[in-house]
């Protein structure tokens, strides 16, 4: 059988035609479509038809799934189909090694909500109290087990590792607990940790926590995630939600009967039997062990003795160690572990594999250690001029954005703007709104789902700058919403010209201020970053935001008049016709050019 490979991110949606057989299975189906098997199934109720993941179905049931996900299709011929066939069967045989394994959950949420105090209560330990501060500094996998049902939890820093995983290329989470407190409500960490979700494509369970707490409001919640689309079981939709209190141990038991209800839904499968492969969570270097990684399997067997490769690491499995600290010969799917016998560290998200011998291993991590050959290199994401060129052809069905702004008033007015643009079947969808300006997290969640940063009237935090220059992330600035709309309109119609690149040449931040006789305040300055330089233009920034755009007038070493300061240096800088400076403001120094298609 013929099909064309998409090379970006599973789930864009391209124009193509997929040859399908006369019968394939529910699995192979999803399979094909790079779609959820859930969404399959779920297609395929809404049109009255009833079936599980390994059921059989013919070419007309499977156009009716297609058709929903946009997917022009064609029946395979006589030769194709008999190929498919026995790559069916061959999948069949597969298939009769299928067994069911460990779901994996990820544990996000704002900060301080309780999201290790919840896995503490669920697995009985002190984690939290070990923690500086209270605060999960770490990735970390755990197993617990409830009403006989074995379930991974992933307890990490935050949504910005669970997207950093995501980024890399793999979807090692199978379900998602927000946890929000219920005397605090949803907070801005918990609106990034929705949208991180969301974009992975995976169920979410709610759990309200602090339920014991005198000010505990659970309708409040819930009023606020069906303000986010988000509308739980008690009020007539789909998200489950539970009541807990990590505390006292309350509702814990119910959430995990929730949580394995979700997993025997999804009808989650590996293959024992194969020669495992997965996802690195973390690695260290151990002074006395040497490099060390925490992996999970996603499907196969890991066992002692073998040989793995992960990303441009290799190495041989000395031993291995579950989340308890215990020596263990063997790992199965959905199962963490801590190994030793890595050459090198593996980088965090890294996918491993079991290979046969040592020479393949060697040669795949030189391979993998180019990053134009690698296959694990992290995918860029796209620009707004490539969206036109892609536009044209029919390619893209959907334009994935991030939108900051200044106010939240903002926000709603510019997201409400872009939702309503429809071009050429293409739609505009925002994986993210919030006011503030660029952060490492925006950064991260773009280059996971393919998306374009919109900043309107905010800057960049310089760390999630020099983020999104390595992974091409692209971050557009905006000052006004007509020119913004209009961007985005031309390039869904396949006209926009090429962009002007905003280019920052250095930064400055203010440490004191000069008063003179003529009125003309002196910023007394360090420069943090770059180089600033006499008659540049500047953005002054307060706490992301810009207040004011000039030009440097004047800029002073000590007594002296200077064409330029760079990185390290003090200097005194006064602006043309601006003196509203306080202590602590950054001044951007910037240029605009024009970018070459």
């Amino acid at each position: 059988m013929t099909t064309e490979r998409r090379s970006s991110q599973p789930r864009r949606r391209q124009s193509r035609v997929l040859i399908l057989p006369q019968t394939l299975t529910v699995q192979r189906l999803s399979e094909l479509t790079d779609q959820n098997p859930i969404d399959v199934i779920k297609q395929l109720m809404r049109n009255g038809i009833m079936a599980a993941m390994n059921q059989v179905i013919d070419y007309q049931m499977a156009t009716l799934v297609t058709s929903a996900f946009g997917i022009s299709t064609a029946m395979a011929e006589a030769d194709e189909a008999d190929a498919d066939n026995e790559s069916t069967a061959s999948a069949e045989v597969e298939q009769a090694g299928l067994v069911t394994r460990t779901p994996v959950v990820t544990i996000l949420g704002h900060v301080d909500h309780g999201k290790t105090a919840l896995l503490d209560s669920i697995r009985d330990t002190s984690v939290a109290e070990r923690e500086v501060g209270g605060i999960t500094q770490h990735i970390g996998a755990y197993q617990v087990e409830a009403n006989g049902q074995l379930l991974t939890f992933l307890d990490t820093p935050g949504h910005e590792a669970f997207s950093a995983i995501r980024a890399r290329g793999s979807k090692a989470t199978d379900i998602a607990v927000l946890v929000v407190a219920a005397d605090d409500g949803i907070m801005p960490q918990t609106d990034e940790a929705i949208s991180h979700a969301k974009a992975a494509g995976v169920p979410i369970v709610v759990a309200i926590n602090k339920m014991d707490m005198p000010a505990a409001d659970s309708e409040r919640v819930k009023r606020q995630l069906s303000e986010r689309n988000m509308l739980v079981e008690d009020w007539g939709g789909e998200i489950i939600s539970v009541e807990v209190s990590a505390r006292t141990g309350d509702g814990v038991s119910d959430l995990l009967e929730n949580i394995a209800v979700v997993a025997e839904i999804a009808e989650l499968k590996a293959n024992p039997d194969k020669p495992a492969s997965g996802v690195i969570i973390e690695a260290k270097l151990d002074r006395k062990r040497g490099p060390t990684a925490t992996l999970l399997v996603q499907d196969g067997t890991l066992a002692v003795g073998t040989y793995v490769t992960a990303g441009g690491a290799w190495g041989r499995v000395r031993a291995m160690s579950d989340y308890r600290g215990d020596a263990v010969k063997q790992v199965l799917p959905g199962t963490p572990a801590e190994i030793l016998g890595f050459g090198s560290i593996p980088e965090a998200g890294d996918l491993f594999s079991v290979v046969p011998n040592e020479r393949t291993a060697r040669n795949m991590a030189a391979d993998r250690a180019n990053p134009a050959s690698s296959q694990q290199a992290q995918t860029r994401a796209l620009t707004l001029d490539e969206v036109v060129n892609q536009t044209p052809a029919g390619e893209l069905k959907e334009l994935n954005l991030v939108l900051k702004a200044d106010v939240q008033g903002s926000v709603e007015a510019v997201r409400q703007s872009l939702e309503n643009l429809t071009e050429n079947n293409i739609k505009v969808r925002i994986l993210h709104a919030s006011s503030g300006g660029v952060t490492e997290s925006d950064v991260l969640l773009a280059s996971a789902s393919e998306a374009i940063i919109i900043a309107f009237t905010v800057g960049t935090e310089p760390s999630a700058e020099r983020l999104a220059n390595r992974m091409g992330v692209e971050i557009r600035h905006y000052d006004i919403i007509y020119q913004l709309i209009d961007d985005v309109e031309l390039a869904m119609q396949g006209l926009l010209e090429p962009a002007v690149v905003d280019v920052i040449l250095g930064r400055a931040e203010i440490r004191e201020i000069f008063p003179t006789r003529g009125g003309v305040k002196i910023a007394g300055c360090r420069v943090v970053e770059g180089r600033m330089t006499k008659g540049v233009t500047v953005r002054v920034t307060r706490d992301g935001k810009v207040l004011e755009e000039s030009t440097v007038t004047s800029l002073r070493h000590f007594r002296d008049e200077v064409n330029e300061a760079t990185t390290g240096t003090e200097c005194g800088i006064v602006l043309q016709g601006y003196n509203d400076f306080e202590q602590g403001d950054v001044l951007e120094a910037h240029r605009e050019e024009r970018a070459r298609r």
